[in-house]
């Protein structure tokens, strides 16, 4: 085993020798040169590592756009240079007109494809077309209206859980924990038609603690691991890299992942088995089943098997999107949720305003709260408002990255200065070049948005959006937002999110207060921004909850 750990280890300082090579004795010219960007103050890993911190990467990004505007350059591992914008024109560009030149990153398709298979997250071209193409139709607002019913009835468990643990009076609870489990709930019987959690009481699931440590863990991995991932991959048989990260420390970060993958890969084909042994024993054996047939899983496997042979998944595909659609579905909103609840207990005039709309929405004429229906929930002006708000300004996902993948020319919506003191129009990019899209900088683009871009502000959603905004047409296909980006990759899942966050809202407002507790909370940068407690790093939010008579 000693030559194996030997001849991996060979391959990564050639690795590096080799780009130590190309950053100084054979560095060429680049287009990025004359484009101005913050200093670079480590050689080795440059000023990117500030834009990957979990604490300074709020600052360092914000910084970067009111010192260098729209088109900055950043300096990545060994003297290599990285494009960093939130030009309007550029991201349309990037994400809808010629998005067949920028691509997502190896590194990114790598760490998703390497832990989740190939689903949604790890795939590209024709591939990841055919998955869309198969998967489009589960989200359309159609279907969402028929999923209603699943979403109120497991939230309507979610609050008797959690007046069970207030009914004697106020008590601090952690609120992301609460939002995790219900999240995952839904997209388990809403998208799989599966049970993960009862929310009546604690249960301990490895699926679920897997999916919860899956980012955080990512973060932890060092640097230049996750940068050379990519290459590292190529060494030898899975089996081989297996026994490799099977030497790492126990309790390590590269371990850890090994873990969670596993937990990851297992459920998810001993779900997908047991939705096409129900397929098989026809409809009746299906409506047994959570979600009755109606989930996106049984829905895929039922379209699947009727598609052509070009159009249709791999088991290996089929089983990749269990745990890809999960991760994308239960981390994001969430983390989301879980912000929202955060800012209304830091406003409590908001808090109070969204808890009247809501009443109001919800009463039955006798002074009982009914459900809502699809429609009803969607179209709430206040609840839409906060929501619209707090994608805006703390997009669960702040900013990704783009590989040219062939030679190119980057329009600008107005001219930048360069070094020399020229007036740029527009970027040459090459292939190989890196591009970071920062989600959170446009979204609090100052030239767009107004003076008060950073501010978190539900009421500006409620009068007219400033006209340099409608102007500069963000690709993003919701609201004027990068959130959940645009084109061919936008996110599948945006509506089912949205209603998942509204139904939350709807039944958790009325019936709590919250309140910030004597514990600080702090937000941490990740692959999705997730808030823990002071110094430390484990996902957590406790807010402190009171139940109210309605």
């Amino acid at each position: 085993m000693s030559s194996i750990t030997q001849l991996a280890g060979y391959a990564f300082v050639l690795y590096l020798g080799w780009r130590l090579l190309r950053a100084t004795i054979l560095k060429p010219a680049s287009p990025l040169d004359n484009i101005p960007g913050p200093p670079c103050d480590n050689w080795m890993q440059g000023n990117i590592r500030k834009m990957f911190d979990p604490r300074a990467a709020w600052d360092f990004q914000r910084q970067v756009v009111e010192q260098y505007g729209r088109v900055a350059v950043l300096n990545s591992l060994f003297g290599s240079k990285i494009l960093y914008t939130i030009d309007p024109r550029a991201l349309h560009n990037i994400y809808v007109k010629e998005q067949d030149v920028y691509e997502e990153s190896e590194i990114l398709l790598t760490n998703f494809g390497l832990y989740l298979g190939p689903g949604l997250l790890a795939t590209l071209g024709d591939q990841h077309r055919r998955q869309r193409k198969m998967l489009n139709p589960l989200f359309s607002a159609k279907h969402l209206r028929e999923m209603t019913p699943i979403f109120t009835t497991i939230i309507q468990k979610l609050e008797h859980a959690i007046s069970s643990r207030v009914d004697n009076g106020t008590q601090e609870l952690d609120i992301l924990n609460w939002m995790g489990r219900t999240a995952l709930e839904l997209i388990g019987q809403g998208g799989l038609g599966h049970s993960f959690d009862p929310l009546t009481e604690d249960v301990a699931d490895e699926f679920a603690d897997s999916v919860k440590a899956y980012f955080p863990v990512q973060t932890q991995l060092n640097m230049v691991l996750r940068q050379t991932m990519p290459y590292l991959v190529r060494i030898g048989p899975a089996a081989l890299r297996r026994k490799i990260v099977e030497m790492a420390p126990k309790g390590g970060p590269s371990h850890h992942m090994m873990r969670i993958s596993d937990a990851l890969s297992e459920r998810s084909h001993r779900i997908v088995n047991e939705k096409k042994r129900a397929l098989q024993q026809g409809d009746e054996a299906l409506k047994q089943q959570v979600g009755e047939g109606k989930d996106i899983m049984s829905v895929l496997l039922r379209e699947n098997m009727k598609a052509s042979a070009e159009d249709r998944l791999s088991d290996e595909e089929v089983v990749a999107q269990v745990s890809t659609l999960v991760l994308a579905a239960m981390d994001t909103t969430s983390n989301a949720l879980a912000r929202i609840f955060h800012l209304l207990s830091t406003h409590p005039e908001i808090q109070q305003k969204l808890r009247d709309e809501i009443i109001q929405a919800r009463d039955d004429g006798t002074g009982k709260l009914r459900d809502l229906e699809y429609d009803e929930v969607m179209e709430l002006p206040y609840l839409d408002a906060v929501c619209r708000e707090t994608l805006r300004r703390y997009p669960p996902v702040g900013g990704l990255m783009r590989v040219v993948r062939k030679d190119s020319v980057m329009p600008l919506s107005s001219p930048i200065r360069g070094r020399d003191g020229t007036m740029i129009e527009s970027i040459p990019v090459k292939k190989g070049m890196r591009i970071i899209t920062d989600i959170r900088g446009s979204n609090t683009n100052v030239e767009l948005w107004g003076p008060d871009a950073y501010e978190w502000k539900p009421e500006r959603w409620m009068e007219p959006l400033p006209r340099a905004l409608e102007e500069a047409h963000i690709p993003g296909v919701y609201s004027h937002l990068m959130t959940f980006i645009g084109g061919a990759r936008a996110c599948i899942g945006f509506k089912f999110s949205q209603l998942e966050m509204k139904v939350v809202l709807a039944t958790l407002i009325p019936a709590f207060k919250y309140e910030l507790s004597d514990k600080p909370i702090e937000w941490n940068a990740a692959g999705v921004a997730y808030p823990s407690v002071g110094e430390s790093r484990k996902p957590e939010m406790p807010l402190r909850v009171t139940r109210l008579k309605v």
